[in-house]
């Protein structure tokens, strides 16, 4: 479909999968809603998108993505991962912290958060580390990162965890002052020491070393009661485990400030096909048991988990084509996280498209503070907005993906649902499932 100047209408779309509606998309704004979107002055020469049997839903907002840039481009790019972003259906990232330089102060955060802007595929918000250099022997300067231009809200380690409590205790009560969020990568780490796999039965038969449940279980807890002790925001990343599902449950029912992320990988994929040895399963937090996904499941249809969240970690091919022991951890997640929370949330009867909203998109633009993502699909909003094939099927092949990164754990599974269009700030980043343009900045479209 050719595009205009910037004007769209998306004709009969089952609007969070209810009942079919227009949407008049204008000067990035959904302008009008309904049967006023077709008789509204802006509709005159807009383009038409025939949106019958698509799903229209607000645009996802991924709480924990690593690009990789800068230090780590032979892996990704903020380029590459926001287009592989755009085209899984998102508007907005949250690019983690653990980049060479690590992104531990107000230039580095910048940086990140200007290549986003240059890139101009999706939102790009920088997530600050807590620590310096992901040391955890001292707090990372926030304050600095919180004022600076990239407006940092999210504050992580991940891929380590913040193990010293004391540590933790103070970060909690920094972000305070800028209502941030410390998002902590629950992991013991004298419990994990040299773990390969989930501790259980397969690692048992294997005679690889086990990483075991309370490793989780047991900073989760120390952490919601340090977050009630100091009456802070904690985020729990990649929850994995029936029992953090159970301690978190215990925290909201207490009403601790706590929020957590499940991953589509442990939504869907058990310690099972670690029998195989593809590192491509290698993952931290690792893969668990049926058990646990199913308890996961559960957690994420209740409200127990907030918000699903990708933990995209792209790897070079030589960093994964090895040895088990020696393979890096992670998986890619942009691309597939749609169709795999499909998949085993809305097709099992667990949720609704208008949940997967709520999980995907507004809670997690609440979570980073966001005020112009997860917006309702209203007149006057925001128009962040994705238009899905519920109805699509498509086989999963890592080397036609726009990530650098080929290391998915997905790889030729067959999978239900396929975004066909991305529209950005009313821009469509992604048009009949294809890249279409990135989104420029008003006056840089203008002086074009």
């Amino acid at each position: 479909m050719a595009e205009n100047n910037g004007t769209y209408l998306i004709r009969g779309a089952s609007i969070l999968g209810a009942g079919a509606e227009d949407l008049l998309i204008s000067d990035g704004v959904i302008a009008a809603r309904g049967a006023a979107a077709a008789t509204h002055p802006d509709a005159d020469g807009a383009t038409v998108i025939e949106a019958a049997g698509l799903v229209a839903l607000p645009g996802m907002v991924d709480v924990h993505t690593h690009l990789r840039e800068p230090g780590r481009e032979d892996a990704e790019t903020v380029e590459t991962g926001t287009r592989a972003a755009a085209l899984g259906g998102f508007t907005a990232v949250h690019a983690m912290a653990n980049s060479n330089p690590v992104a531990d102060t107000a230039g580095v955060v910048e940086q990140v958060h200007s290549l986003g802007r240059a890139a101009g595929w999706v939102d790009v918000r920088p997530v600050g580390a807590v620590t310096v250099g992901l040391a955890g022997e001292q707090l990372a300067e926030l304050g600095a990162m919180a004022d600076s231009r990239a407006q940092v809200r999210m504050f992580s380690d991940d891929g380590i965890c913040v193990h010293d409590p004391v540590l933790m205790r103070r970060a909690l009560e920094y972000v305070k002052a800028f209502d941030g969020v410390v998002a902590q990568h629950a992991q013991e780490p004298r419990l994990t020491a040299g773990a390969q796999m989930n501790e259980g039965a397969v690692s048992a038969v294997l005679g690889l070393t086990g990483w075991p449940a309370v490793a989780e279980e047991s900073i989760i807890a120390r952490d919601v009661l340090l977050a009630q002790h100091v009456d802070s925001r904690l985020h729990v990343c990649h929850v994995s485990t029936a029992g953090s599902v159970e301690i978190i449950r215990w925290a909201k029912e207490r009403g601790i400030n706590v929020t957590a992320e499940v991953t589509p990988h442990h939504l869907l994929l058990t310690d099972d096909l670690v029998r195989s040895y593809n590192p491509v399963y290698k993952v931290n937090p690792p893969l668990r048991t049926d058990a646990d996904v199913q308890a996961l499941r559960a957690g994420l249809a209740d409200g127990t988990i907030d918000v699903v969240g990708t933990d995209h970690a792209p790897h070079p091919s030589e960093h994964k084509e090895c040895e088990w022991a020696q393979a890096a951890m992670g998986m890619t997640g942009l691309e597939t996280a749609l169709s795999v929370v499909q998949h085993t949330m809305i097709e099992t009867g667990l949720m609704t498209w208008a949940d997967f909203a709520r999980v995907t998109s507004t809670a997690a633009a609440q979570i980073g503070r966001m005020t112009d993502q997860g917006r309702p699909l209203d007149a006057g909003e925001p128009a962040n907005v994705i238009l899905v094939d519920p109805a699509a099927r498509w086989t999963v092949d890592p080397a036609k993906m726009a990530t650098m990164g080929r290391n998915s754990p997905f790889a030729g599974l067959e999978l239900p649902g396929k975004v066909v269009a991305t529209f950005y700030k009313g821009h469509p980043t992604v048009l009949d499932g294809q890249l279409n343009t990135p989104y420029r900045e008003p006056s840089a479209a203008g002086a074009s």
